[in-house]
């Protein structure tokens, strides 16, 4: 049967940028929708498809996430993994995207649950702002703060694979992926010289192509601002990721029995033993720009 990929809000259901991919669920949050509804639609989801990964920014407000926990505790399934996602909104869409193209692959749904950790990494993922103030995702210091109040100030913060903020105007630019990615943007309120993403950053980091859509409602309280253009590289290419998820050794989970790479079930949050986790706590492989030399097309289901 086959897996579905569910979010937390519409905006985070971004389109492909080639070929079909399968669309994601979107589920309310508990202030649009009853208990029992919520139960009764992910219920009639599990039936239609088997097993639901659900992934959500981790600044979601926690009544959200308790909706969520309850929804799987009232129908005691350990076929629904909710995986919190420490990327900024936009980025948790361009994951999403990435399990969705996979979803319709032959991996299985433990090992394309548990993917979602190392896809993760291969995510550059930042944003162009206005203002710093309220920005607790980076170590700002003294300087870079007051700076904010100047007139015309911006900044370029990138927060994964790891934290880097720039004063934007001065020629410096974060480094950026070493492999073939394409970029998607969402702009917020109007950013002086909103451009540079487009215009700077993505030749500087030799993007195959770009799209752009809207910006995640959930982006305002990730980044402490609406004044802001948000942008994900990642992997386009579903040959390239399905190459790289199964290039990792697969374990057997001794709790639920499923298939799962890395050192913990996405669905039973249960960890290997230790015997077994050896070696995970690796860095993930790395990749080249462009291709890799043998890209094994994903098998269809």
């Amino acid at each position: 049967m086959p897996l579905a990929i569910a979010v937390t809000s519409p905006d985070l259901v971004i389109s492909p940028t080639d070929g079909p991919v399968p669309d994601a669920a979107v589920l309310r949050p508990p202030a649009e929708e009853p208990l029992e509804t919520a139960v009764a639609r992910a219920s009639a989801l599990l039936d239609r498809c088997g097993h639901v990964v659900v992934l959500y920014p981790d600044s979601l407000p926690g009544p959200y996430v308790r909706r969520l926990h309850t929804v799987r505790a009232v129908l005691e399934s350990e076929r629904i993994a909710l995986l919190p996602v420490a990327l900024p909104p936009l980025a948790v869409g361009v994951l999403a995207r990435q399990l969705r193209q996979l979803s319709i692959s032959d991996l299985s749904p433990g090992v394309l649950a548990s993917a979602a950790r190392l896809l993760a990494h291969y995510v550059y993922a930042g944003a162009l702002l206005s203002s710093v103030t309220r920005l607790d995702r980076v170590e700002v210091g003294l300087g870079t703060h007051l700076a904010s109040a100047l007139p015309g100030a911006r900044f370029a913060v990138l927060v994964n694979p790891g934290p880097r903020l720039v004063r934007v105007g001065r020629g410096e630019v974060p480094a950026g992926p070493g492999f073939a990615t394409w970029m998607t943007v969402a702009r917020g309120k109007p950013v002086r010289g909103d451009d540079w993403v487009l215009g700077t950053l993505a030749p500087r980091w030799h993007v195959q192509g770009a799209q752009e859509t809207a910006l995640p409602e959930e982006s305002r309280r990730w980044w402490g601002t609406r004044r802001a253009v948000e942008f994900a590289a990642a992997i386009p290419d579903p040959s390239v990721l399905y190459q790289l998820v199964a290039s990792v050794r697969r374990e057997e989970c001794h709790w639920c029995g499923l298939e799962l790479i890395g050192d913990r079930c996405a669905f039973c949050t249960g960890p290997l033993p230790r015997a077994g986790a050896q070696g995970r706590g690796q860095a993930p492989p790395p990749l080249r720009r462009g291709r890799p030399a043998a890209s094994a097309a994903p098998a269809r289901r």
